[in-house]
């Protein structure tokens, strides 16, 4: 009974690494845009002799990218990608992310202003900031997200209401006066728009949208930014990967 149940543990392993072979694989192509939203995949047999797999197998992997929202089932057709996003490296910045993926974007500065925010001023060793507000529209030109960004007022950024970022970018802006990211944190969550928010994205206030706050201290140790980002859950989706699956 013993050597059985180890035979079976065995087996079963063999098949969830090849499971995740498969959907490591056909989920890097359809990010990629190798398998561009639309189109059919290949058929299961087809498929299951590529990747050297059973069938079983092969259906247990589809499952796995349907679950995930990269392919749908359709009658008559078979597997369809549905997927359209891309994964965003903010370490540039959502700008130069998702430009980098391919997304045709454009940002939009409300406006530059100096504030006081003594909430802040124990945790970042301040109280006046910069505020930065931007939005973002897609190619439809639907507002897709909006931004607010504390910066430190000093080290020359105090003039930044005058002086506008460097190629719109607060990225690039931050790293001319000596701010690069070296940690930080990050909450996500979902809120309801207030009023303001909601005027600003030309939404119904209440609207829930994705909520992020990321806190950012630059490789010296000072408070760099915080940002609070509104993210429409329609373009935007948070994916996590865990696990040692090769």
């Amino acid at each position: 009974m013993r050597s059985g149940g180890t035979n079976l543990y065995m087996i079963r392993q063999v098949r969830f690494d090849k499971k995740t072979r498969v959907v490591r694989a056909l989920a890097e192509r359809i990010e990629q845009g190798v398998l561009g939203a639309g189109e059919r995949l290949p058929g299961e047999h087809e498929l299951a002799a590529a990747f050297d797999v059973s069938r079983g197998t092969l259906r247990e992997a589809l499952s796995e990218l349907k679950r995930r929202n990269y392919i749908g089932t359709q009658p008559g057709v078979g597997s369809v990608v549905t997927y359209d996003g891309v994964p965003l490296h903010q370490s540039g910045g959502w700008a130069q992310a998702l430009a980098a993926g391919g997304v045709q974007i454009q940002t939009e500065l409300l406006d530059i202003s100096c504030v006081e925010r003594e909430e802040f001023a124990e945790r970042f060793g301040r109280a006046r900031f910069m505020l930065v507000e931007r939005r973002r529209r897609a190619a439809d030109g639907s507002l897709v997200s909006l931004e607010r960004a504390l910066i430190p007022a000093c080290d020359g950024l105090e003039n930044l209401a005058e002086e506008g970022l460097l190629e719109d970018s607060l990225t690039a802006t931050l790293a001319t006066h000596g701010y690069r990211a070296g940690q930080g944190k990050q909450w996500i969550g979902a809120a309801p728009l207030d009023d303001e928010a909601a005027s600003q994205l030309q939404r119904t206030p209440g609207s829930v949208f994705l909520r992020v706050i990321r806190e950012t201290f630059d490789n010296r140790g000072r408070f760099m930014e915080r940002v609070e980002s509104y993210l429409d859950p329609l373009h935007f989706q948070l994916h996590l990967e865990f696990g040692d699956a090769q």
